[in-house]
């Protein structure tokens, strides 16, 4: 009953009207009080754990969520899986912010420039997420594009047009092609521009490929890549710097994340950047496969981080949300 009218929710409203076309999910949510397992610790590095939840439900579409942004006022959001469909909700909180539970999750199916959704996986792998005044650009991988939707209707819509990706296509390596898609904030050098950056789309350097695709600045740029990880999703802080999401897994190593920050002043054409780590976890830690980061404000002007993990429809896996605190390094 969400996604089909969605702009209202990221700005200032929190009533959305319903579409038919959606289909209404039961969500059954489990509280994660602690993210260190067994421990009562609440700082992890520059931030501090405010709760999270796990997701499941009866209806088999639960799942591969792969990136998410909230509304203005931390209540509604909306997202995309990498199975080519949205999905949008509200958060319910408790007294002091924490997540308690999930109301309202729908979904409904992505359309392509043909008005046609798809089954097909290659055609619809949905990647990043982002919104820029009244569009929502969502990044592909596999079939690479930037799609651009209306964001007063993108559940109903079919794309309104694609961003030029800057980076070559036959840079763009399958299923490691484009994964993260952040608008730049007012305080940052790239002010309202577009960016981009692969999962593990590596130049003759072994570094990621990543992209300003609009305004002056446009073009190509690189991310330093740390082996085993790899980018999974990213935002931008309100003072303009980079939050990445990394992620890795082994069979011998089992599965890990991480967090770095990138400098605003390296971003562009050009520049190979890198940054500190600022949160890294384990499976001694409530991760999972985490794929979708977003960073939020609340009206105090507190910085928030909210992760998703996507279960690959898997039984071994978790569908998780995970919100921090960002306190900074002095915290």
């Amino acid at each position: 009953m969400l996604v089909a009218s969605v702009l209202a929710a990221l700005t200032i409203s929190t009533a959305l009207p319903s579409a038919a076309q959606d289909q209404t999910l039961p969500i059954n949510s489990r509280l994660i009080s602690n993210f260190k397992v067994g421990s009562d610790q609440t700082r992890f590095g520059a931030f501090e754990f405010i709760g999270g939840l796990e997701l499941s439900s009866p209806s088999s579409m639960l799942g591969a969520m792969s990136a998410i942004r909230l509304s203005a006022d931390r209540q509604r959001f909306l997202g995309v899986m990498d199975t080519g469909f949205w999905y949008a909700g509200r958060f319910e909180r408790g007294p002091n912010g924490e997540l308690t539970g999930i109301a309202d999750f729908s979904v409904a199916s992505m359309l392509d420039a043909d008005g046609e959704s798809s089954e097909e996986k290659w055609r619809v792998d949905a990647e990043g997420l982002a919104v820029r005044g009244d569009e929502v650009l969502v990044s592909f991988e596999r079939r690479s594009r930037v799609d651009v939707y209306p964001a007063d209707a993108p559940g109903s819509s079919r794309p309104t047009g694609t961003v030029p990706l800057q980076i070559p296509l036959r840079e763009l390596r399958n299923n490691r092609g484009l994964e993260a898609i952040m608008v730049a904030p007012a305080t940052s050098p790239l002010a309202g521009e577009v960016v981009v950056v692969s999962e593990r789309s590596l130049d003759a350097n072994g570094d990621i490929y990543a992209a300003v695709l609009t305004g002056p600045k446009k073009g190509v740029f690189f991310v330093k890549r740390h082996p085993p990880y790899d980018v999974t999703d990213g935002d931008f802080l309100p003072n303009g710097d980079l939050l990445l999401l990394e992620r890795r897994f082994s069979i011998a190593g089992g599965i890990g994340m991480r967090i770095r920050r990138i400098d605003a002043s390296r971003l562009g054409a050009g520049n190979l950047v890198d940054g500190p780590v600022v949160l890294e976890a384990d499976f001694g830690d409530q991760i999972d496969n985490m794929e979708g980061l977003d960073v939020s404000e609340d009206e105090d002007g507190g910085v928030f981080v909210t992760l998703v993990s996507d279960d690959n429809h898997s039984i071994l896996q978790r569908n998780l949300v995970l919100e921090f605190r960002y306190v900074g390094d002095d915290g």
